[in-house]
């Protein structure tokens, strides 16, 4: 029997139901915290004045940009990359089934089908996403930074700078870096402890039954 759209679907929709509901309670309670600086100047700022403010984008784009950074490595490392035991690695010897080189089928995705410039690009469209949306991201956070440390400035009465004087203070690079740091610790968490714990179930995991020293799924 055919499964139905919700059973065929359902972690995307969890996890896209999830991210929005956490975007909203993430709008919600950045608007409180920024009216709260308003008021203490004796101004207001509707909710939707607040979705143009730097507070939003730089928190938004914050995270986002290390989120894909996170994804772009670890799907390219993963290529030439091992690690002993671990279920997120390729193994240790001999080819597996995504090094082999695309060949024409009837349900393969088009651009397998044309070839040339097309599939160039497709071998590679992954991480070359991924990578676009972090840079995306990127610049989308140094804007929403820049344009909320110049609303700080207004509300205090402080001098404006360019956004070239603001990339050299130590708070854009302060954000970045706290976010990295701790993409880089969740991967590598994930690879090393899926070495020794398993979760039935889970294709992020081993079978219960596997060796420690048994590399991949």
């Amino acid at each position: 029997m055919k499964k139905n759209f919700w059973y065929r679907n359902g972690l995307s929709i969890v996890f896209i139901s999830l991210f929005i509901l956490s975007l909203l309670a993430q709008i919600y309670f950045g608007w409180k915290e920024d009216l709260s600086e308003y008021q203490e100047q004796g101004r207001s700022l509707s909710i939707g004045d607040y979705l143009h403010s730097g507070h939003f984008i730089a928190a938004t784009f914050e995270n986002f940009q290390s989120e894909f950074l996170q994804m772009a490595l670890y799907v390219i490392l993963t290529i030439f990359l091992r690690q002993i035991g671990s279920a997120e690695s390729k193994k240790l010897d001999g080819k597996e089934a995504v090094d082999r080189e695309p060949k024409y089928a009837p349900d393969a995705p088009l651009a397998v089908k044309r070839g040339g410039w097309r599939l160039a690009i497709y071998k590679h469209s992954l991480s070359i996403a991924f990578l676009l949306l972090f840079f995306i991201s990127w610049a989308l956070h140094l804007y929403g930074s820049y344009r909320a440390k110049m609303e700080e400035n207004i509300l205090q009465g402080k001098p404006l700078m360019s956004i070239n004087e603001y990339i050299a203070e130590p708070t854009f690079w302060f954000e970045t870096f706290q976010n990295w740091q701790s993409e880089f610790l969740s991967v590598a968490s994930i690879v090393i402890l899926t070495i020794f714990l398993r979760q039935k179930g889970s294709p992020e995991s081993k079978p219960v039954d596997s060796p420690h020293t048994e590399t991949g799924k």
